[in-house]
């Protein structure tokens, strides 16, 4: 993952980014990657699962 900080306090799922990190241009082109899960996750200590993309225009 990047730039992707996940917690679970009873059934609240917490997520942090820093949303002044960028991890350089989408393979589109068009956009600047803020954070990504690089796809779907398991939650931590859950059976569910996350997919994040955060991303800005170039």
């Amino acid at each position: 993952m990047k730039n992707v900080e996940m917690s679970v306090e009873g059934n609240i799922l917490t997520i942090k980014v820093d949303l002044t990190k960028e991890f350089g241009v989408s393979s589109s082109g068009k956009s600047i990657i803020i954070s990504s899960t690089e796809g779907n996750q398991t939650i931590p200590g859950r059976e569910e699962k996350i997919g994040l993309n955060i991303y800005r225009k170039q």
